[in-house]
């Protein structure tokens, strides 16, 4: 019988999509011809538990005591009315049963406990947005009651998108994580196992490959490989993802060993294709890819030189097959269209280039490969693989998962998109840098782009040139600017506590904030409190910032985040809760006038920043005159010449009228008939259906060569300047 590989990701992740890494590992051993199978046991455990016979199991466990909350106690009451509904929420959330949203949107329907505290006014948040989406958003809230209640009542660490993540997070070392293991089941570990068990006795897999994308999924990773070697002792496990690859490339601890047989690092693609080969005792142990193991009862890590990681170009189009696509459930947890990319629709995941091509920023892994080893796929492989997966998942929504998606690159990938007519959505993070200009902005949209997201970070010019992030604040509102006007929604990550920031730096960032989501060109964003790694430059190189590290001890198990001391800076964590009320505020379009110091319940520095920073950074024209070297092309359709005689005062002239045609709207421009007929010529030959590439130097040769005057004149001017509007772009 073929060796097959079992390919898992432990609970919990996301709710409307699968995490990517085992399609891509899939999609690299079908080009191998090893036999693999996938399974999401997040979600898998999750529709098990939200189920009316789940939830009747809830609430068996429920005894009920005055310790409880009494919004639990609640829940606890009204239990008959959440088991009655829960199947039909979980069908409407699938997208099964989409009528179901007039009943939800009457707010009659479901139990309502403390979570539907937070809602005020639906009709203003979703009156533009439609019934289904209010009702996306109520049964949210739903579901996070149940959640609340699992969490105080049955399974202290539940959470939708991570759990028992508190024991795993910055575990330096092994000892809680192994006390947890060695105690009896919990309640989802019993979902977990028994559903893994079902896994295994379909499959018969002889290699279980487990990825642990977020400390949320170490525990249930580790549960499943103890569950494994106790019961199967013929199966071997192995255990890779972001997790190992920051956390644990420092192991020392061999408990962790009983668990599972191996941790691979970084790209998988040549570490499994070696472990496969160990396994079947084909190669030697010395000839594993980036892998630790137990030998002679001694922990080794084994990197043979002479095995190479494979080309972006032939790792393969990413396979969802065996993942129960249809059973995803989108879910709306914040009533920001932004924000809610993250949890609601099915998006396939693709990358557009391994690795950062910026890879300057001193707060990240910018020493680890998968960031400082940058390699670009063709637009033309990335459409291949886009219409492949269009093709298997029978979804055309795409969120490409790069650390800085390269801005030449999506300007090939858009203009491939546009040669195939392809119909698809998509979404990314970027650098806010200048390369993003208004012409830009407008290809991406036309080809399908909904959203970026990129990091602002401290929103401080003196914090981000520390940073070496090549960006000012006035830039990115420039290039937000340029998005948002091209229809395409802006994220930002900010960053607070950096080292040596100060108090007003905080304040004056948050001013910045306030002021691009007042200008309506940010959406939304999340602030993140800087940890310091041991893989960044500052973790490598605290004196340059002027920090020390307070926990200089290496851990035997993980070893990533580093505690620092601050001396310049102030007390980060007490901004923590205004920084983050606020912004939910101004997500929603709220409390822009809130003076900023009454968000905080103690005292702090009025903001240095001038009230109109942004709306003055915003005024400042771009430099109007295109590079002659810029490409450019024409997407639009050939316009309708028509020639008119004017006269006046006894002089008669002809004019020439093109007419353009959008879907929206049709745009008329004049000009003399001799430069209407070049301009007619020059529009068919740069349209993006030809070959060759037109520069703006070639097109004003060109020009000149049919004996036409004042170039500049004619393609600066109004007329040709608003072109852009109909698809003439300057690339």
């Amino acid at each position: 019988m073929q060796d097959k590989l079992l390919l898992l990701t432990p609970p919990f992740t996301q709710l409307n999509t699968p995490y990517p890494a085992t399609a891509y590992l899939k999609g690299f051993l079908n080009t191998k011809k090893i036999c693999s199978f996938q399974v999401d046991l997040g979600i898998e455990v999750l529709l098990a538990v939200f189920s009316k016979k789940g939830l009747e199991h809830v609430f068996e466990q429920y005894v009920a005591t005055d310790t409880y909350s009494e919004n639990a106690q609640r829940i606890a009451l009204l239990k008959e009315h959440y088991c009655n509904t829960i199947d039909a929420v979980i069908s409407f959330l699938q997208g099964k049963n989409p009528n179901l949203a007039h009943l939800i949107a009457q707010r009659s329907f479901l139990p309502e406990a403390n979570r539907f505290a937070q809602i005020e006014d639906l009709q203003w948040a979703f009156g533009a947005m439609g019934i289904q989406d209010k009702a996306k958003y109520i049964a949210t809230m739903y579901l996070e009651d149940v959640a609340d209640f699992i969490q105080e009542c049955i399974d202290p660490h539940f959470g939708f998108s991570r759990y028992a993540e508190k024991i795993s997070r910055s575990a330096n070392r092994f000892d809680e994580l192994h006390h947890a293991l060695e105690n009896n089941l919990s309640f989802i570990d019993t979902y977990t196992i028994a559903l893994l068990k079902e896994k295994i006795k379909q499959e018969q897999p002889t290699v279980v490959a487990i990825s642990v994308p977020f400390p949320g999924n170490l525990y249930a990773a580790l549960r499943c490989g103890q569950f494994i070697k106790n019961n199967y002792p013929h199966i071997k496990v192995a255990l890779g993802g972001g997790y190992a690859n920051t956390e644990l490339r420092s192991i020392e601890d061999k408990r962790v060993f009983a668990y599972v047989d191996f941790i691979c690092l970084d790209d998988g693609e040549a570490p499994m294709e070696q472990l496969l080969a160990y396994c079947k005792g084909t190669i030697d142990a010395t000839d594993l890819k980036r892998t630790f193991l137990v030998q002679d009862n001694e922990l080794v890590y084994s990197n043979s030189s002479a095995c190479k990681d494979y080309k972006q170009a032939d790792v393969g189009t990413p396979d969802y097959s065996d993942l129960r696509l249809d059973q995803y459930i989108s879910v709306i947890e914040m009533i920001n269209p932004m924000h809610s990319l993250w949890s609601d629709g099915r998006w396939n995941k693709l990358t557009m280039a391994h690795g950062c091509y910026w890879g300057k920023c001193t707060f990240c892994d910018i020493s680890l490969d998968y960031i400082k080893l940058y390699e670009p796929v063709a637009a033309s492989l990335l459409c291949d693989r886009m219409e492949a997966i269009i093709q298997q998942t029978g979804t055309n929504g795409f969120h490409f998962v790069d650390e800085a998606a390269p801005p030449s690159l999506m300007q090939a990938l858009a203009l491939e998109i546009i040669k195939r007519k392809l119909v698809v959505a998509w979404w990314t993070n970027i650098r806010f840098e200048k390369k993003f200009t208004r012409d830009l902005c407008l290809l991406l949209k036309k080809a399908g782009c909904i959203g970026v997201s990129g990091g602002l970070e401290v929103a401080s010019d003196r914090l981000l040139a520390l940073i070496q992030k090549g960006i000012t604040v006035a830039q990115v509102a420039k290039v937000n600017q340029h998005f948002c006007e091209a229809g395409i929604m802006v994220h930002a990550y900010l960053m607070y506590g950096f080292p040596t920031q100060t108090a007003q730096e905080t304040i004056d960032s948050l001013e910045m904030v306030r002021q691009l989501f007042e200008a309506n060109i940010l959406h939304s964003a999340y602030w993140h409190q800087f940890t310091m790694t041991v893989h960044s430059p500052v973790g490598m190189h605290p004196e340059k910032f002027q920090v020390e590290i307070a926990s200089p001890e290496k851990g035997s198990f993980a070893n990533n985040d580093l505690l620092h001391i601050d001396p310049t800076g102030t007390d980060h964590e007490a901004y923590s809760y205004g920084l983050k009320k606020s912004l939910f505020n101004y997500m929603h379009k709220a409390c822009f006038d809130y003076p900023l110091h009454k968000w905080f319940d103690f005292k702090v520095p009025k903001t240095s920043i001038s009230s109109d920073f942004i709306k003055t950074a915003l005024e400042n024209s771009d430099v109007n005159s295109a590079s002659p070297h810029a490409k450019v092309i024409f997407l639009g359709s050939q316009p309708s010449v028509s020639i008119q005689t004017k006269s006046k005062k006894g002089a008669t002239w002809e004019v020439a009228n093109l007419k353009f045609e959008t879907p929206q709207a049709s745009i008329d421009i004049k000009t003399p008939p001799e430069q209407a007929a070049w301009l007619e010529y020059i529009l068919q030959a740069i349209h993006y259906t030809q070959t060759n590439i037109w520069t703006l130097k070639a097109i004003k040769e060109n020009y000149e060569q049919n004996g036409l005057e004042d170039f500049e004149l004619f393609w600066d001017n109004k007329p040709i300047n608003s072109l852009y509007k109909v698809g003439l772009y300057h690339l």
